[in-house]
């Protein structure tokens, strides 16, 4: 069995890529960065290193490396062959990969499985973009002919891999935990081989569950602990106003979710703890400014602070500690970090009111718009 990945970064080797290897498969790994592939396909092999309880490691073998950016016909050819192709390149990206993938499906033989297609993504339904953006590359006209030599099938992917320690090469350092979701329609009964995954009947409660608590919280330990000038994600965490501040945000969304998707209490409490604890995971020295970076595009409508804070004021639930997880965010002013400068450009250049609905994309009369505009004129009122 053979499966293309898309994306060799630390994610992809230590995460998606170990899974498909667990479960049988040859991985191609495909990625830009040709200083990255060339380490990968001179190597044998590969280790991914676990911290914390339980932690071992595990060594990879069977894999390939082709540069996506400068072998795209090699690439055609593996993915024409693959069983699986999967994605950890982050969901603006995905467009670009899209036609490469639309042109292995073309390529495939009529007769053959249909490509199993996963997006693991930190979005909702990355898959489903993915798919958007294949069907776009091939045409709808010829697409008509072609769509049932792949399934797309959506995905929920949790697992922290922080900054990797210099020197290690190729090597991966991961935490133990890992939850690997995969809605099972679009498979017809015909699963992949992937024993480390969990296969699920109906993802949206997976995907939101992880997004509104592992995301919204490890971006806020992050936003909390940039203000206080704290370095790690363990060391913020440790700060008892921040743990107290981010207990209070991960309530609230964990509130939405029982009241969404009608989730057991005390198994939402449990989960809510075990992550908290991962966060505070003495052996993951991951900092604030890698977890925090991107900050527009975790601001936007649909993502991991707005999202829930949206839905919970809709409701009429509350909705103030997710607010001042925004008003942290709105703060975090790190030079290398290309969003980061955006949005403290758009805070110097726009009006308030403005600035809630390019960045956060909620109109003035949501509910919530009035709490967020309020942090904004705050900001805006610290940098004048």
């Amino acid at each position: 069995m053979r499966a293309v990945h898309f994306g060799a970064g630390n994610i992809g080797r230590g995460f998606v890529g170990l899974l498909l290897h667990e479960g049988g498969y040859e991985v191609v790994f495909a990625d830009v960065n040709a200083e990255l592939i060339d380490a990968i396909a001179a190597a044998d092999s590969y280790t991914v290193h676990e911290v914390g309880d339980g932690a071992k490691d595990t060594v990879v073998t069977g894999f390939r490396a082709i540069n996506s950016a400068t072998d795209e016909e090699a690439l055609v050819q593996e993915i024409a062959a693959a069983d699986v192709v999967t994605t950890a390149v982050g969901p603006t990206i995905l467009r670009f990969v899209a036609p490469v993938i639309a042109r292995g499906i073309a390529a495939r033989p009529a007769d053959a499985a249909p490509l199993a297609v996963m997006a693991c993504e930190n979005a909702i339904n990355a898959t489903d973009l993915l798919a958007t953006e294949v069907r776009q590359a091939v045409g709808d006209e010829a697409w008509a002919s072609l769509s049932t030599r792949a399934v797309f099938a959506n995905t929920a992917v949790d697992r922290i891999v922080p900054g990797q320690p210099a020197g290690q090469g190729i090597d991966v350092t991961v935490e133990t935990f890992y939850e690997w979701a995969i809605e099972t329609p679009a498979f017809n009964g015909s699963l992949p081989s992937i024993p480390g995954a969990h296969f699920v009947e109906e993802l949206a409660p997976y995907i939101e569950r992880k997004l509104f608590t592992v995301n919204t919280g490890h971006a806020s330990v992050a936003y909390f602990g940039a203000r206080a000038g704290i370095g790690t994600i363990a060391e913020a965490l440790a700060e008892p106003s921040i743990a107290v501040a981010v207990g209070a945000v991960l309530e609230e969304t964990s509130a939405l979710l029982v009241a969404k998707h009608g989730l057991d209490v005390d198994a939402q409490r449990e989960y809510r703890e075990t992550i908290l604890r991962r966060f505070a995971n003495v052996h993951l020295p991951d900092t604030v400014e890698r977890v925090g970076r991107q900050p527009l595009r975790k601001l936007s409508r649909t993502e991991r602070f707005i999202g829930p804070a949206a839905e919970l004021a809709e409701r009429g639930m509350a909705h103030d500690a997710l607010v001042s997880a925004i008003g942290a965010a709105l703060e975090f002013d790190v030079a290398d970090d290309e969003q980061s400068v955006h949005l403290q450009a758009k805070l110097h250049e726009l009006a308030p009111g403005t600035f809630v609905e390019e960045v956060t994309g909620l109109a003035p009369e949501h509910p919530l718009a009035p709490a967020v505009l309020a942090q904004v004129v705050a900001r805006q009122a610290s940098l004048a």
